[in-house]
Protein backbone atom coordinates (compact mmCIF):
# COMPACT_ATOMS: atom_id res chain seq x y z
CA UNK A 1 0.00 0.00 0.00
CA UNK A 2 1.45 3.35 -1.05
CA UNK A 3 2.19 5.96 1.60
CA UNK A 4 0.45 9.28 0.94
CA UNK A 5 -0.27 12.42 2.88
CA UNK A 6 -3.48 12.90 0.88
CA UNK A 7 -5.13 9.52 1.41
CA UNK A 8 -4.94 7.42 4.56
CA UNK A 9 -6.81 4.27 3.59
CA UNK A 10 -6.22 2.60 6.96
CA UNK A 11 -7.73 5.58 8.78
CA UNK A 12 -10.76 5.58 6.47
CA UNK A 13 -11.38 1.89 7.13
CA UNK A 14 -10.95 2.38 10.87
CA UNK A 15 -13.35 5.34 10.78
CA UNK A 16 -15.97 3.33 8.88
CA UNK A 17 -15.75 0.51 11.40
CA UNK A 18 -15.94 2.94 14.32
CA UNK A 19 -19.01 4.61 12.82
CA UNK A 20 -20.63 1.21 12.28
CA UNK A 21 -19.93 0.22 15.88
CA UNK A 22 -21.28 3.53 17.17
CA UNK A 23 -24.44 3.09 15.10
CA UNK A 24 -24.94 -0.45 16.41
CA UNK A 25 -24.35 0.80 19.94
CA UNK A 26 -27.00 3.50 19.50
CA UNK A 27 -29.48 0.88 18.24
CA UNK A 28 -28.81 -1.37 21.25
CA UNK A 29 -29.20 1.54 23.66
CA UNK A 30 -32.50 2.43 21.98
CA UNK A 31 -33.77 -1.15 22.33
CA UNK A 32 -32.75 -1.20 25.99
CA UNK A 33 -34.36 2.17 26.76
CA UNK A 34 -37.66 1.32 24.99
CA UNK A 35 -37.71 -2.40 25.72
CA UNK A 36 -38.63 -2.94 22.06
CA UNK A 37 -36.63 -4.73 19.42
CA UNK A 38 -38.99 -3.28 16.78
CA UNK A 39 -40.03 0.24 17.66
CA UNK A 40 -41.04 1.56 14.25
CA UNK A 41 -41.46 0.54 10.63
CA UNK A 42 -37.78 1.23 9.89
CA UNK A 43 -36.72 -1.58 12.22
CA UNK A 44 -38.84 -4.23 10.45
CA UNK A 45 -41.75 -3.02 8.33
CA UNK A 46 -43.68 -6.28 8.05
CA UNK A 47 -43.46 -7.27 11.72
CA UNK A 48 -44.23 -3.71 12.82
CA UNK A 49 -47.35 -3.70 10.61
CA UNK A 50 -48.53 -7.01 12.10
CA UNK A 51 -47.95 -5.70 15.62
CA UNK A 52 -49.85 -2.49 14.87
CA UNK A 53 -52.78 -4.52 13.57
CA UNK A 54 -52.83 -6.56 16.76
CA UNK A 55 -52.61 -3.41 18.86
CA UNK A 56 -55.67 -2.10 17.04
CA UNK A 57 -57.55 -5.31 17.90
CA UNK A 58 -56.46 -5.01 21.53
CA UNK A 59 -57.81 -1.47 21.63
CA UNK A 60 -61.10 -2.62 20.11
CA UNK A 61 -61.37 -5.44 22.64
CA UNK A 62 -60.98 -2.82 25.35
CA UNK A 63 -64.17 -1.19 24.05
CA UNK A 64 -65.87 -4.60 23.96
CA UNK A 65 -64.90 -5.27 27.57
CA UNK A 66 -66.23 -1.87 28.59
CA UNK A 67 -69.54 -2.65 26.89
CA UNK A 68 -69.76 -6.07 28.54
CA UNK A 69 -68.85 -4.61 31.93
CA UNK A 70 -71.70 -2.12 31.56
CA UNK A 71 -74.06 -4.95 30.58
CA UNK A 72 -72.94 -6.96 33.61
CA UNK A 73 -73.56 -4.01 35.92
CA UNK A 74 -77.04 -3.46 34.49
CA UNK A 75 -77.86 -7.15 34.87
CA UNK A 76 -76.46 -7.23 38.43
CA UNK A 77 -78.53 -4.23 39.48
CA UNK A 78 -81.64 -5.78 37.95
CA UNK A 79 -80.95 -9.12 39.67
CA UNK A 80 -80.42 -7.47 43.05
CA UNK A 81 -83.63 -5.49 42.70
CA UNK A 82 -85.50 -8.58 41.51
CA UNK A 83 -84.36 -10.55 44.56
CA UNK A 84 -85.66 -7.78 46.80
CA UNK A 85 -88.98 -7.81 44.96
CA UNK A 86 -89.20 -11.60 45.35
CA UNK A 87 -88.71 -11.22 49.12
CA UNK A 88 -91.41 -8.52 49.22
CA UNK A 89 -93.82 -10.81 47.38
CA UNK A 90 -93.21 -13.49 50.00
CA UNK A 91 -94.05 -10.95 52.70
CA UNK A 92 -97.09 -9.92 50.72
CA UNK A 93 -98.41 -13.48 50.52
CA UNK A 94 -98.12 -13.81 54.29
CA UNK A 95 -100.28 -10.73 54.75
CA UNK A 96 -102.80 -11.87 52.13
CA UNK A 97 -103.22 -15.25 53.77
CA UNK A 98 -103.62 -13.56 57.15
CA UNK A 99 -106.31 -11.28 55.68
CA UNK A 100 -108.37 -14.34 54.70
CA UNK A 101 -108.97 -15.16 58.35
CA UNK A 102 -112.74 -14.67 58.91
CA UNK A 103 -112.19 -13.99 62.61
CA UNK A 104 -110.40 -10.68 61.96
CA UNK A 105 -112.11 -7.57 63.22
CA UNK A 106 -112.24 -4.36 61.19
CA UNK A 107 -109.24 -2.76 62.89
CA UNK A 108 -107.00 -5.78 62.30
CA UNK A 109 -108.07 -6.10 58.67
CA UNK A 110 -107.42 -2.39 58.13
CA UNK A 111 -103.94 -2.75 59.62
CA UNK A 112 -103.18 -5.74 57.37
CA UNK A 113 -104.46 -3.87 54.35
CA UNK A 114 -102.25 -0.91 55.24
CA UNK A 115 -99.17 -3.15 55.55
CA UNK A 116 -100.08 -4.85 52.26
CA UNK A 117 -100.31 -1.53 50.42
CA UNK A 118 -96.99 -0.47 51.96
CA UNK A 119 -95.38 -3.55 50.41
CA UNK A 120 -96.95 -2.67 47.07
CA UNK A 121 -95.38 0.79 47.26
CA UNK A 122 -92.01 -0.71 48.16
CA UNK A 123 -92.15 -2.95 45.09
CA UNK A 124 -92.87 0.07 42.88
CA UNK A 125 -89.98 1.99 44.44
CA UNK A 126 -87.56 -0.89 43.96
CA UNK A 127 -88.58 -1.21 40.30
CA UNK A 128 -88.08 2.52 39.73
CA UNK A 129 -84.68 2.52 41.46
CA UNK A 130 -83.31 -0.51 39.57
CA UNK A 131 -81.41 1.84 37.29
CA UNK A 132 -77.78 1.80 36.17
CA UNK A 133 -76.33 4.37 33.78
CA UNK A 134 -79.79 5.29 32.52
CA UNK A 135 -80.88 1.71 31.86
CA UNK A 136 -83.69 -0.01 33.77
CA UNK A 137 -84.49 -3.61 32.90
CA UNK A 138 -87.44 -3.95 35.30
CA UNK A 139 -89.77 -1.01 34.61
CA UNK A 140 -90.78 -1.92 31.06
CA UNK A 141 -89.09 1.14 29.55
CA UNK A 142 -87.07 -1.00 27.11
CA UNK A 143 -87.67 -4.54 25.82
CA UNK A 144 -83.95 -5.30 25.49
CA UNK A 145 -80.48 -3.76 25.22
CA UNK A 146 -77.73 -4.89 22.86
CA UNK A 147 -74.02 -4.78 23.70
CA UNK A 148 -71.05 -5.28 21.35
CA UNK A 149 -69.38 -8.67 21.66
CA UNK A 150 -66.44 -8.62 19.21
CA UNK A 151 -63.68 -6.30 18.03
CA UNK A 152 -65.41 -5.57 14.71
CA UNK A 153 -68.71 -4.63 16.42
CA UNK A 154 -70.53 -7.09 14.14
CA UNK A 155 -71.68 -9.42 16.93
CA UNK A 156 -73.90 -8.46 19.84
CA UNK A 157 -75.13 -9.83 23.16
CA UNK A 158 -78.73 -9.07 24.02
CA UNK A 159 -79.90 -8.43 27.57
CA UNK A 160 -83.67 -8.99 27.68
CA UNK A 161 -85.77 -6.92 30.08
CA UNK A 162 -88.05 -8.42 32.72
CA UNK A 163 -90.93 -6.06 33.47
CA UNK A 164 -91.66 -6.36 37.20
CA UNK A 165 -94.04 -3.42 37.36
CA UNK A 166 -97.25 -3.95 39.34
CA UNK A 167 -100.17 -5.11 37.25
CA UNK A 168 -97.92 -6.42 34.51
CA UNK A 169 -97.50 -9.82 32.91
CA UNK A 170 -95.10 -11.03 35.61
CA UNK A 171 -96.41 -9.36 38.76
CA UNK A 172 -100.12 -9.42 38.10
CA UNK A 173 -101.06 -7.81 41.42
CA UNK A 174 -102.28 -4.30 40.54
CA UNK A 175 -101.12 -1.21 42.41
CA UNK A 176 -104.74 -0.68 43.51
CA UNK A 177 -105.12 -4.13 45.10
CA UNK A 178 -106.78 -4.26 48.52
CA UNK A 179 -107.39 -6.71 51.37
CA UNK A 180 -110.52 -4.91 52.57
CA UNK A 181 -112.62 -8.08 52.40
CA UNK A 182 -112.09 -11.84 52.36
CA UNK A 183 -113.31 -11.90 48.76
CA UNK A 184 -110.70 -9.31 47.73
CA UNK A 185 -107.99 -11.14 49.67
CA UNK A 186 -108.89 -14.41 47.96
CA UNK A 187 -108.53 -12.85 44.53
CA UNK A 188 -105.22 -11.21 45.48
CA UNK A 189 -103.86 -14.51 46.83
CA UNK A 190 -104.14 -16.14 43.41
CA UNK A 191 -102.39 -13.14 41.85
CA UNK A 192 -99.61 -13.13 44.44
CA UNK A 193 -99.00 -16.87 44.11
CA UNK A 194 -98.72 -16.59 40.33
CA UNK A 195 -96.55 -13.46 40.65
CA UNK A 196 -94.05 -15.22 42.93
CA UNK A 197 -93.63 -18.08 40.48
CA UNK A 198 -93.32 -15.76 37.49
CA UNK A 199 -90.92 -13.41 39.28
CA UNK A 200 -88.64 -16.29 40.22
CA UNK A 201 -88.64 -17.44 36.60
CA UNK A 202 -87.79 -13.89 35.48
CA UNK A 203 -84.92 -13.80 37.99
CA UNK A 204 -83.70 -17.10 36.60
CA UNK A 205 -83.65 -15.55 33.12
CA UNK A 206 -81.69 -12.58 34.42
CA UNK A 207 -79.27 -14.91 36.18
CA UNK A 208 -78.69 -16.92 33.00
CA UNK A 209 -78.02 -13.77 31.02
CA UNK A 210 -75.69 -12.45 33.70
CA UNK A 211 -73.74 -15.74 33.63
CA UNK A 212 -73.42 -15.56 29.85
CA UNK A 213 -72.16 -11.99 30.12
CA UNK A 214 -69.57 -13.03 32.70
CA UNK A 215 -68.35 -15.85 30.45
CA UNK A 216 -68.03 -13.52 27.46
CA UNK A 217 -66.25 -10.88 29.52
CA UNK A 218 -63.80 -13.50 30.78
CA UNK A 219 -63.12 -14.70 27.23
CA UNK A 220 -62.51 -11.13 26.02
CA UNK A 221 -60.11 -10.57 28.92
CA UNK A 222 -58.20 -13.78 28.15
CA UNK A 223 -58.12 -12.98 24.43
CA UNK A 224 -56.75 -9.51 25.18
CA UNK A 225 -54.01 -11.04 27.34
CA UNK A 226 -53.07 -13.50 24.61
CA UNK A 227 -52.96 -10.80 21.93
CA UNK A 228 -50.85 -8.61 24.19
CA UNK A 229 -48.45 -11.50 24.77
CA UNK A 230 -48.37 -12.14 21.02
CA UNK A 231 -47.41 -8.54 20.29
CA UNK A 232 -44.72 -8.82 22.94
CA UNK A 233 -43.32 -11.91 21.25
CA UNK A 234 -43.09 -9.95 18.00
CA UNK A 235 -41.57 -6.68 19.16
CA UNK A 236 -40.15 -6.99 22.69
CA UNK A 237 -36.39 -6.92 23.06
CA UNK A 238 -34.45 -9.68 24.83
CA UNK A 239 -32.87 -7.44 27.43
CA UNK A 240 -30.43 -10.08 28.67
CA UNK A 241 -29.11 -10.49 25.13
CA UNK A 242 -29.06 -6.72 24.57
CA UNK A 243 -27.10 -6.21 27.79
CA UNK A 244 -24.39 -8.62 26.65
CA UNK A 245 -24.30 -7.00 23.22
CA UNK A 246 -24.02 -3.56 24.79
CA UNK A 247 -20.91 -4.58 26.70
CA UNK A 248 -19.36 -6.09 23.57
CA UNK A 249 -20.06 -3.00 21.48
CA UNK A 250 -18.57 -0.71 24.11
CA UNK A 251 -15.34 -2.70 23.94
CA UNK A 252 -15.44 -2.63 20.12
CA UNK A 253 -15.98 1.12 20.20
CA UNK A 254 -12.95 1.65 22.42
CA UNK A 255 -10.82 -0.60 20.24
CA UNK A 256 -12.07 1.16 17.13
CA UNK A 257 -11.12 4.52 18.56
CA UNK A 258 -7.63 3.23 19.34
CA UNK A 259 -7.34 1.70 15.86
CA UNK A 260 -8.29 5.03 14.28
CA UNK A 261 -5.77 6.83 16.44
CA UNK A 262 -3.02 4.43 15.30
CA UNK A 263 -4.07 4.76 11.65
CA UNK A 264 -3.99 8.55 11.88
CA UNK A 265 -0.39 8.37 13.05
CA UNK A 266 0.74 6.41 9.95
CA UNK A 267 1.58 9.52 7.84
CA UNK A 268 4.05 10.53 10.54
CA UNK A 269 6.32 7.79 9.12
CA UNK A 270 6.80 9.93 6.02
CA UNK A 271 8.60 12.54 8.07
CA UNK A 272 11.29 9.98 8.81
CA UNK A 273 11.99 9.66 5.09
CA UNK A 274 12.70 13.36 4.69
CA UNK A 275 14.90 13.91 7.71
CA UNK A 276 18.30 15.21 6.81
CA UNK A 277 21.13 12.97 7.72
Amino acid sequence: MALSVHTNEAALVALQNLNKTSSDLADVQNRISTGLAINNARDNASVWAIAQGQRADIGSLGAVKMSLDRATSIADVASAAGSTISDLLVQMKEKVVAAMDPSLDTASRTALDSDFKSVLRQISQVVQNANFDGANMLDGSVPQIKFIANADATSFITLSAQNLSLGGAIITVPATASLGTITLATAVLAQVTASISQTNQALGNLGSQSKALANDAQFVSQLTDQLTAGVGNLVDADLAKESALLQALKVQQQLGAQSLSIANQAPQVLLQLFKSS
